[in-house]
């Protein structure tokens, strides 16, 4: 007992010293830079060492330093009391688009502003620029214009302010705003309406086919030898004096779910794995735009998008995993065990085999599509008996594809 209250009250103390170190570097570093005192233990120790040596040399160092850092001092003082606001053309780009930046800064203040830095990350890059003196209720505006290179969830800010000297002996930091985030959108392409599916469903939707057996009834034509009696309308019958059957609307079922491999190593490279998402992209929001419910799955991300603006902005956050479950179906069949329909996307590299293994253990009477993302591969279709596999070259592709299988 004694010895446990022990280990707790070390543990304590050890949180407060952490604490307190924490705090005594943050005080430390807040406005001199790990540089500006290195620069002012050299002050001290060359005054030091000139007292006992004598060199006119040493005190000539003290002296340079000192002067350095009282400059330092000097250039970081000033007014800096800014406010700012930070805004962008459009928060949801697609990849190659160019996005506008636009950084407002005033001086709200009575007095006029000192001049200073201003720095903005963009991502891992950092556009700085120079924010000049500000009398008071003057506002200045600065631009920055970049293009979307890649896919990403890209984090805009926050932006700071940085007074100080050339030399980054002595600083002063302020944060102005805070980040905020543009969503960089996969490359998509248009596909015709999806109509595969399972039909005779109750939650179904019109597909546009005429069928003489269904639930969507449609409309009545003349019998023709071949046809079920049961579909014969018997009340028209009877008026107009000759058999007539019964027309219906094919319905399918909407249900969708989708997987996608997140796992680098079924693919050959980054660009393969870019189109697999375009293909896992293009897919899901012609569903969403077919009010198709939908359940998504990447990696450790299961989303139930509403709508296909929140679908995207979740492709746009899909990052290759290393440790990504091989069994695709394992991880979709928890959240959409009873789906009608289910797509899978795959890298050229993902053993047929595995697919084989992996579509077993999907529901015997939901559709399955495997699309296989192969960079400059022909596009092709080949057919097992659980699923269909189809061969993606080039996004291009897909709609031709897609109308195959639909």
């Amino acid at each position: 007992m004694q010895d446990s209250r022990i280990v707790r009250r070390r543990r304590t103390m050890t949180r407060f010293l952490r604490r307190v170190g924490h705090r005594l570097r943050r005080l430390f570093t807040a406005y001199v830079s790990p540089l500006g005192w290195a620069v002012a233990v050299l002050a001290v120790t060359a005054l030091a060492t000139f007292a006992i040596l004598g060199w006119h040399e040493l005190l000539a160092m003290a002296t340079a330093y000192l002067l350095m850092l009282f400059a330092a001092i000097l250039m970081s003082l000033g007014n800096t009391s800014f406010s700012a606001s930070i805004d962008v053309s459009d928060r949801r780009v697609t990849v190659g688009d160019t996005v506008q930046v636009r950084v407002a800064i005033d001086n709200p203040g009575n007095t006029p502003t000192a001049s200073a830095r201003g720095d903005l990350p963009i991502g891992d890059n950092h556009e700085r620029f120079t924010i000049p003196m500000l009398a008071a209720g003057q506002s200045r505006q600065t631009d920055v214009e970049f293009t979307a290179m890649a896919r990403a969830v890209l984090p805009v800010g926050p932006l700071s302010i940085r007074k100080g000297d050339p030399f980054g002996l002595v600083r002063h930091e302020k944060r102005l705003v805070d980040r905020i985030q543009v969503f960089i959108h996969p490359p998509t392409v248009t596909l015709n309406t999806l109509n595969a599916g399972i039909q005779r469903d109750l939650e179904g939707q019109p597909s546009g086919e005429i069928v003489d057996d269904d639930l969507d009834f449609y409309g009545l034509r003349e019998y023709e030898p071949g046809d079920d009696v049961r579909n014969v309308h018997w009340l028209s019958s009877a008026k107009i004096g000759s058999l007539m059957i019964r027309q219906y609307e094919a319905t399918r079922r909407t249900d969708t779910a989708m997987g996608i491999s997140v796992n680098p190593d079924d693919y050959t490279d980054a660009q393969e794995f870019e189109l697999a998402v375009s293909i896992h992209a293009s897919i899901g929001v012609q569903c969403l735009l077919q009010n198709r419910p939908l359940t998504a799955h990447a990696g450790d991300e299961h989303t139930t998008p509403r709508n296909a603006t929140a679908f995207l902005d979740s492709c746009s956050a899909i990052e290759p995993n290393l440790d990504d479950n091989p069994n695709l179906a394992q991880g979709t069949l928890e959240y959409a065990a009873d789906a009608s329909f289910y797509y899978f996307t795959v890298g050229r590299l993902k053993d047929v085999d595995e697919i084989k293994h992996m579509a077993l253990a999907l529901p015997r009477s939901a559709t399955c599509v495997v699309l296989q993302a192969a960079v400059g591969q022909q596009r092709a279709i080949r057919r097992f008996p659980n699923f269909t596999l189809a061969t993606v070259g080039d996004l291009n592709d897909l709609p031709m594809i897609m109308g195959v299988l639909s």
